[in-house]
């Protein structure tokens, strides 16, 4: 590996760098900065999405929605006897009149539960096990069994078009790394044939002395490896305060969809492998583009 980037005193001395001093390291920079951001929206997404389908996809509400009080309290009953004998629920939580209150107040306002309004009796389920169209239908075909006036609501299904919209952003993440990409690679080919138009009579010397295109293109790929080192470094620093300012601002927020899109130990890592992969592709571009010109002009 150290012999793909060596190159002795002298062959150095045939191309000088000429690093910092061209578009090439600056354009790197931006790409690897806008690559990170990209990455890490991506993961963050999945992230969340994960988190909240982990949260919530397991849950139900139950609803009583008998007008009768009393009725309503009798079937209320029923459900909370036949989900405790149910293997298929893992635990179950009623409403209280002032959980009831709090939930209702922020719309309709305070005092709002009196004989004037019907407000129906609520119970949150939490499903034992994955949530399946079975497993649904089970409980639903249970619930009803004991109470007719009763209606079941997954929390999945309203969510469904959330995740929907956070897969798409995902793959929008995806498309957008990959164009940074061809971006980054077009402008190491294009850098890397001006400087071979530059370096043409050297090149030629060398030819005519007995050096081959493999010997030549190790010299303009350790030129690229380290515009493109400087190029990841600066924009992977830029990428990193970048996202830390972001985190901090999400954490002053304490928004709680916000902060289940939280990147752990494992996405960090692949946004460390980011700046080092853009480093293997321009050097790995440079030298198949160097050797494809070479052969082309031979």
């Amino acid at each position: 590996m150290l012999g793909f980037f060596g190159i002795s005193r002298a062959e150095r001395r045939l191309i000088p760098d000429t690093r910092l001093a061209g578009p090439m390291p600056w354009v790197i920079a931006i790409m690897i900065f806008l690559t990170i951001l990209a990455v890490a929206a991506g993961l963050s997404l999945r992230s969340g999405a994960s988190a909240i389908n982990a949260q919530l996809s397991g849950r139900v509400t139950v609803q009583i929605l008998a007008g009768d009080s009393d009725a309503r309290d009798e079937q209320l009953a029923a459900v909370e006897r036949a989900l405790d004998a149910s293997p298929l629920v893992a635990r179950r939580d009623t409403l209280s009149d002032e959980e009831l209150q709090q939930l209702l107040t922020p719309w309709l306002g305070g005092d709002i539960l009196d004989d004037a309004i019907t407000v129906p009796a609520m119970i949150d389920v939490d499903i034992a096990g994955p949530m399946t169209t079975q497993t649904l239908q089970e409980l639903r075909n249970l619930i009803v069994a004991v109470s007719p006036d009763a209606r079941l609501d997954p929390h999945g299904q309203w969510l469904q078009p959330i995740f929907d919209l956070l897969l798409s952003l995902q793959f929008l993440a995806l498309f957008l790394v990959i164009l940074l990409s061809v971006a980054t690679a077009a402008i190491v080919v294009l850098t890397v044939r001006g400087a071979l138009n530059t370096h043409g009579p050297t090149i030629g010397v060398m030819h005519l002395l007995g050096s081959t295109d493999v010997q030549v293109a190790r010299l303009f790929q350790r030129r690229v490896a380290l515009d493109a080192l400087f190029g990841s470094l600066l924009g992977s620093g830029l990428a990193a305060l970048a996202l830390y300012l972001l985190s901090r601002q999400i954490d002053g927020l304490g928004a709680g969809l916000l902060d289940s899109g939280q990147l752990d130990w494992l996405d960090l890592l692949v946004l460390v492998l980011v700046p080092l992969s853009g480093i293997i592709l321009a050097t790995i571009v440079a030298r198949l583009t160097v050797v494809i010109a070479l052969r082309k002009t031979l």
